[in-house]
């Protein structure tokens, strides 16, 4: 089935659905992950998952997959069940913990009687039922065939396959099926193939997993962990296997089975598991920890003493440690050091209320963390006190209208001196509307354009053989950090910026002058971009306070505000079709906000935090949106009740938004682990790219750049890759790294003597402060496939004060970004 997947997710799906009836599959164990993908792919085809052997006929049970999603919101399983006996079957199982754990027997019409011309063979049906199984059953005559396979009972009756008798090992009292622990680590998105055995060495009895990764590194500490955590989550603690080894292949049989008893004779693993018989060791943890602490912050040494926020981290980087030691990102909040955080994942996990995953009693961290959390940002980053807000009104907020601060630099250069640059700004002098946000999304004249920013709002036009430069135009004091991205919105002639900060400040300012219209302080820190509904009447954006705001766009007065039980950081998404604002929360929800009739109209929980904004396929009119727990979940909004249609489990983290393919509909999302995954809109898996870093903001795409899709990553290296098909078009590295979207400036063109109007510019800032340019031909993407040659040119850069997380948003060679020095730039492309 797994051959054949490809060919079928390149066919017309339509076709396959409307012809395909009834698909059967038996003789291995079907995984979660493919099921998913099919289930998907063939909404309409009625999947069955067979089980048997040659002995009972081929097969004894089956199970409609149908019925899967509903028994996965219950029960954590390995493998698809293999469900309920025949008709004319009977399956019992029988051993000590029977009748919910134990061997299959089967009986009835399906039995053989025997092999041919094998005299010598035990009888198939010499079996001693145990009292309990054969007073329950009426035909104690019956012949049953031991088939060596075990089996759990699920409490509707389900069975879900564990594995053979020959696989199933003993430990600590407890009976373990291997080929469970094995299933459940071929679902990690990093292992390619897994092999589990049990090993006696001195009297001590543990597990040892061989496993072949994508990337084959022995020494891999962070993936271990990364590995165990998954495991915890879906296994017991005793069936976690104590060493996990890499290696680049496993050892097969003539017949292209595992060979078990090669894994069992190596050499290399009785050397392992003499040096360490326990779990990782203390002095061992302490050097992943470490090694996670020096590579989330890029430096070469750590102490065992070292804060880990007073050495640069910030709520990026923290996410890349929390990833690669598989924990809770409060405990690194809470114990910053690595002696502190070793202390505590060494600590006991056996009393209640604690995480399985760190050995730690959250009960006791819950009711202060996430105020530590936010306070220690804004202590390391802000440059002056943050003001609170008096009285007990949650919703009260400070509106200083029209407030004309001062510009804290040159505006524009002399006529003169101007007229001799060609990067003039013209704004059309039509009476239209638009908004410009991270990633190249916005809208415009009121209506929903997705990706597609339509045609000059400014234009500006550069020769092309000449070198650039940037200069300061203007920039305005938060008050703090600047971490949010810009939102640009023109009507008519009239241009605006709104954005916040880590003060609580969020402000308009007046794009070409660079004077604050207004200036609001909310009741939290404020990350995330914000939007502009639908009549450019009212701005939505989110804070840490858990509140989503509607904010009058003349003056900033609050209109009406919505609570949430969590720190907002995605970014809205206003749904003009339907008359909502769509946006995340830190308490794992996604909520629709009817901004017509001021309430929230429906909410649904998505497994984990939601830090990027969702996205909308108006033509098959359905909702995407990912979480922090890596799944992916599609909703269909034609009509209220909103259904949930799917959910993808990635394996990994997703903290950016998602993008859309606007050509076929696909889904692009990008993963902390550094995968790029193109979904298809049945959440197949249409293709999926690596990046050599972990990426922490959404993929970027353009109409300017139609075939491409453009992804920063913290390796500090910006990717182009083929929409359609992943493939790697060119790379570029600028050595820093980047938690950054791209933007690409659809308004500027550059001219040649040849008048090569394919030529565009890509803003890029790095987490270090700094800003490029690029130029990229997207004529040349035929010949970068072939010879890998990249296909980029600096043009300009510039230097800021501050680290920059903020994504820039570049128009008509104009780009507004925020940065870690307080400030919102405004920063204007120059050449002599």
């Amino acid at each position: 089935m797994k051959a054949i997947l490809p060919a079928l997710q390149s066919l017309h799906p339509l076709m396959i659905q409307d012809s395909l009836k009834l698909l059967v599959l038996s003789g291995e164990s079907l995984q979660l992950s493919l099921c998913k993908m099919l289930l998907n792919l063939l909404p309409q085809t009625s999947i069955l998952n067979l089980y048997g052997s040659t002995e009972v006929t081929g097969d004894c049970t089956y199970f409609d997959c149908k019925r899967l999603p509903v028994i996965l919101d219950n029960e954590v399983l390995g493998s698809v069940p293999i469900g309920l006996p025949i008709l004319n079957c009977d399956v019992v199982l029988v051993g000590e913990d029977a009748p919910h754990h134990g061997e299959i027997i089967v009986g009835g019409l399906c039995v053989a009687a025997g092999y041919f011309q094998y005299p010598y063979l035990i009888p198939l049906g010499d079996v001693d039922l145990p009292p309990p199984v054969a007073s329950s059953n009426q035909r104690k005559e019956q012949l049953y065939f031991r088939t060596g396979d075990f089996a759990r009972k699920l409490p509707g009756g389900d069975l879900i396959f564990l594995g053979r008798k020959d696989r199933t090992v003993k430990l600590n009292g407890q009976r373990i099926a291997l080929e469970e622990i094995e299933s459940s680590l071929r679902d990690h998105p990093d292992v390619v193939d897994a092999a589990v055995i049990c090993h006696v060495v001195e009297d001590i009895s543990s597990l040892a997993a061989h496993l072949v990764t994508e990337k084959w590194d022995k020494d891999d500490e962070p993936l271990r962990s990364s590995l165990r955590s998954w495991l915890k989550s879906k296994l017991p603690q005793i069936m976690i296997p104590t060493r996990l080894l890499f290696t680049r292949s496993l050892p097969l049989t003539s017949s292209g089975k595992v060979d078990y008893v090669s894994l069992a004779n190596s050499t290399y693993y009785d050397k392992q598991i003499r040096s360490n018989i326990e779990e990782i060791s203390k002095d061992h943890l302490m050097q992943v920890v470490i090694k996670a602490f020096s590579d989330a912050l890029m430096v070469g040494k750590v102490s065992v003493d070292d804060d880990f926020f007073e050495m640069g981290g910030n709520s990026i980087s923290a996410a890349y440690v929390t990833f690669k030691l598989g924990i809770h990102m409060k405990l690194l909040y809470t114990f910053p050091t690595p002696r502190r955080l070793q202390m505590a994942l060494s600590s006991s996990s056996s009393s209640q209320g604690t995480d399985a995953n760190v050995g730690v009693d959250l009960r006791k961290l819950e009711g202060g963390i996430l105020r530590s959390m936010e306070s220690r940002i804004d202590n390391l980053y802000r440059s002056k006190p943050r003001g609170r807000l008096s009285g007990s009104d949650s919703n009260r907020d400070i509106c200083i209208p029209a407030k004309q601060l001062k510009i804290e630099s040159e505006m524009y250069a002399d006529s003169k001196k101007e007229s001799r640059r060609y990067s003039s700004w013209n704004v059309t002098e039509m009476h239209t509307k638009c908004s410009f946000a991270r990633c190249n999304k916005g809208t415009h004249g009121g209506q929903c354009a997705g990706n597609n920013l339509f045609n000059t709002v400014w234009s500006n036009k550069m020769p092309r053989d000449v070198k650039g430069f940037m200069q300061e135009m203007w920039k305005v004091n938060l008050s703090s950090c600047v971490d949010a991205s810009p939102l640009v919105v023109s009507k008519g002639s009239d241009v605006y910026l709104f954005i916040g900060s880590h003060s609580h400040k969020f402000v308009c300012i007046e794009v070409k002058s660079g004077v604050v219209q207004w200036e609001t302080k909310l009741e939290g820190r404020i990350e995330c971009s914000a939007a502009i509904l639908d009549d450019f009447s009212q701005v939505v954006v989110g804070c840490y306070q858990g509140y989503i705001y509607f904010l009058h766009l003349l003056d900033g007065s609050v209109s009406w505000s919505f609570k949430t039980d969590g720190e907002v950081k995605s970014q809205p998404v206003v749904d003009k079709c339907r008359h909502l604002v769509w946006c995340g929360s830190y308490d794992h929800n996604l909520y629709a906000i009817d901004y017509k009739s001021y309430c929230c109209i429906y909410k649904i929980p998505c497994g984990g935090s939601i830090f990027g904004s969702p996205v909308i396929d108006e033509v098959k009119e359905r909702l995407f949106v990912a979480s922090t727990s890596g799944h992916v979940t599609s909703l269909s909004i034609k009509a209220m009740p909103f259904t949930k249609l799917w959910k993808q489990d990635l394996g990994a983290p997703v903290f950016g938004s998602l993008s859309i393919n606007c050509s076929n509909g696909n889904i692009i999302c990008c993963l902390v682990d550094g995968t790029v995954i193109a979904l298809s809109t049945c959440g197949s898996i249409m293709w999926k790219a690596r990046t050599d870093g972990p990426i922490f903001a959404g993929p970027c795409t353009s109409r300017a750049l139609p075939s491409q899709v453009l992804i920063c990553s913290r390796d500090g290296s910006m990717y182009s890759l083929e929409m359609e098909t992943g493939i790697l078009l060119w790379k570029h590295g600028i050595g820093n790294p980047i938690t950054s979207s791209p933007y690409v400036d659809e308004n500027s063109q550059l001219m040649s003597d040849v008048t090569n109007l394919s030529e565009r510019l890509i803003c890029v800032c790095d987490s270090s402060g700094t800003i490029y340019v690029f130029i990229v031909d997207s004529n040349a993407i035929e010949g970068s496939k072939q010879n890998m040659t990249p296909m980029v040119q600096e043009f300009a850069r510039f230097d800021l004060q501050g680290d920059i997380f903020s994504s820039p948003v570049m128009i008509g060679g104009r780009i507004f970004v925020g940065c870690r020095d307080d400030h919102v730039y405004c920063i204007k492309i120059n050449v002599e």
